[in-house]
């Protein structure tokens, strides 16, 4: 039989996964895998088991939230020897799945891990360290990864919005110098995303519908800092409409972009904390990583000419 990894957050979401783990172990039996099990028991220790583990296994399913996602595929990404990842979403917002149709019904889900089919997405490098769909800074960044986890269960995206609120009346601001492929832009910033997902803190198409899953390039979103209530409106408005305003925010493509700011600033990688950091380097892995995903549901993959990886600016 094929050997996998099934590791899961058992704190993930309302708990939905645990009166359904039996029927889901019986998925991956049948669908011809020896499974050994791991339940997560702390911060990062999801991360911890993909760095140790000494198996050899032909595919790691994981279940929980982006966080937890996040850890398996750092950890994949430091291995030597890569495996595809399969993913049942049982976390709060759940970008990454909702971006590539994982299903929100856990068996359909855990039938997708051992039925479906591989699917070669980019990755990213941030500094020394991976995210899968978002690394962002600035406002609202810190709301999931501050936000109670009992709050999330109760509220749902609601928790997110509230304790987002609080912060409108106290819009911190950074000066930041950013250097891509196609040029420099240079201004004071309230938010600045690096994404590849149609889906963003819940909200989808945010960002845009040309989004391609496995073209070596980000979408970097950036919003400047508003002069006035007026301007903020504005802004404010061009997001609920999901259009980008150009007159507020600079919008492109690029799989190599750099950060520069005078003070260090916190950043979030897949909704958890990513430290502090006044120099930033973010790099597409181009199709770095295999995920499982729905044959039929496969995102169109890039017709567009291969780009260099590791293109230094």
């Amino acid at each position: 039989m094929k050997k996998m990894l099934f590791i899961y957050n058992p704190n993930a979401g309302t708990g939905l996964l645990k009166p359904k783990l039996s029927d889901v172990l019986d998925i991956f039996v049948k669908g011809g895998y020896e499974v050994t099990v791991y339940p997560t028991q702390r911060y990062h220790d999801a991360l911890a088991k993909m760095e140790s583990y000494e198996e050899e296994y032909d595919l790691v399913a994981c279940s929980g939230g982006d966080g937890t996602l996040d850890e398996v595929v750092t950890g994949m990404a430091f291995r030597e020897k890569k495996v595809p990842i399969g993913y049942i979403p049982t976390g709060t917002t759940n970008d990454f799945a909702n971006s590539l149709h994982i299903s929100r019904n856990i068996l359909e889900a855990a039938s997708t891990v051992v039925n479906g089919a591989p699917f070669a997405c980019d990755v990213g490098m941030f500094n020394d360290d991976y995210f899968i769909y978002i690394a962002a800074f600035g406002l609202f960044t810190d709301v999931s990864y501050e936000t109670k986890q009992s709050m999330k269960n109760v509220l749902g995206h609601l928790a997110y919005v509230l304790e987002g609120a609080k912060r409108l009346f106290n819009i911190p601001s950074y000066h930041i110098k950013v250097t891509y492929e196609d040029g420099i832009v240079e201004d004071e910033f309230i938010f600045g995303m690096v994404t590849n997902s149609r889906s963003v803190g819940g909200f989808k198409g945010i960002i845009g519908r040309d989004i391609v899953f496995d073209d070596g390039e980000f979408e970097v979103t950036l919003i400047k800092m508003p002069k006035n209530p007026i301007e903020l409106n504005e802004i404010v408005a061009s997001l609920l409409i999901k259009q980008i305003d150009s007159k507020h925010m600079y919008s492109f493509k690029s799989g190599n972009v750099r950060f520069e700011s005078l003070e260090e600033i916190p950043w979030t990688l897949d909704g958890e904390f990513g430290g502090e950091h006044d120099k930033v380097v973010i790099k597409n892995k181009k199709q770095g990583l295999q995920i499982m995903v729905q044959e039929k549901m496969i995102p169109g993959l890039s017709a567009r000419p291969k780009i260099e990886e590791d293109r230094d600016i």
